[in-house]
């Protein structure tokens, strides 16, 4: 039984156009531009960030720290910060292909996904004497299958590209399952597997990093001084918010009943939930529309491809 309660929304002032290039299947590549410390599109030199956050993050730093996942999903990695400020260069890493906050740079940071290459950008929120340590950027990792098809091959981790364009997923990150997400057996997706969720779930997320929840995204709408709601998550360029937090939420989308909707005018992720009556169903978020609330939790298919972010396990807001 399908439910789809998207009761929730949020002011958007954007522009919904869409490249239709569309590419073949190929791995995570590579690209040459970068964000610019000043909330720009910057040119062919990439950025790696400042050590500000370096001290309190010695789990991303040092291989000793984060222990090698033995998933049949993922390969064994050990995340890495880099040591340059914001505005130097490397010809090494990935374009950031939208703006951070500036006011906040000396809150970024970056790590590496040894699993792939990929660099993301983190940030470090802070509210009421708490802090949290999350990635500004979405997740993109994995093989890329047709839109059409379910993530079912338990061996490898998958993505969606929107349009099937994997520039798609260089540019907003990539899209997953529940089950994917989860980086349990893809018959999850039609079946309870509550059981198999734990406290601080990995998923596909990098080793010492853990999916994003419920409790993280409230925590993140409060911190850095933020006033605007939801819209303070968004990201000045292409999602029309005031990305007051630092979180730059961009509109990735996602592939709904197995078509490609919403770029550039949603976003939406799977929490590591199930829902309380459907088995074929979890919990996720949607930034979406002309409304607000505040109580962005509701339920949907675990077989739609949304978007994911992951927090260091190191630093929880609780």
């Amino acid at each position: 039984m399908k439910r789809f309660l998207l009761g929730f929304a949020l002011a958007l002032f954007v522009a919904c156009g869409d490249d239709e290039s569309s590419f073949a299947p190929r791995d995570d590549e590579p690209t040459s531009s970068s964000w610019s410390s000043e909330g720009t599109i910057g040119s062919s030199s990439s950025v790696r960030s400042s050590s500000s956050v370096a001290s309190s993050s010695s789990s991303v730093k040092s291989s000793s720290s984060i222990a090698s996942s033995s998933s049949a999903k993922s390969s064994s990695s050990s995340a890495k910060s880099s040591s340059s400020s914001l505005e130097s260069s490397s010809s090494e890493a990935y374009q950031h292909w939208f703006p951070l906050n500036g006011d906040l740079k000396d809150k970024y940071a970056t790590f590496v996904d040894s699993r792939n290459g990929r660099e993301y950008y983190y940030i470090l929120m802070e509210a009421n004497g708490k802090s949290l340590k999350v990635m500004a950027e979405n997740l993109n990792i994995g093989e890329m299958v047709w839109g059409f098809k379910d993530q079912k091959d338990d061996s490898k981790i998958e993505r969606y590209c929107y349009d099937d364009d994997t520039t798609k997923c260089d540019r907003y990150g990539a899209l997953y399952q529940w089950a994917e997400m989860m980086q349990l057996p893809s018959e999850c997706n039609t079946k309870s597997c509550a059981d198999q969720i734990k406290p601080n779930h990995q998923g596909i997320c990098p080793d010492g990093w853990r999916l994003l929840t419920y409790d993280d995204f409230k925590f993140i709408i409060n911190s850095n001084g933020n006033t605007h709601g939801v819209e303070g998550t968004r990201s000045t360029f292409g999602f029309g918010g005031y990305n007051t937090t630092g979180f730059s939420l961009v509109g990735a989308g996602s592939n709904w009943d197995y078509n490609f909707t919403s770029l550039n005018s949603a976003t939406y992720w799977h929490y590591p939930e199930e829902s309380s009556q459907y088995t074929n169903e979890g919990s996720f978020y949607s930034s979406q529309g002309t409304n607000s609330t505040k109580n962005p939790r509701l339920e949907t298919m675990k077989t739609h491809g949304f978007s994911v972010r992951c927090v260091m396990v190191e630093n929880q807001a609780e």
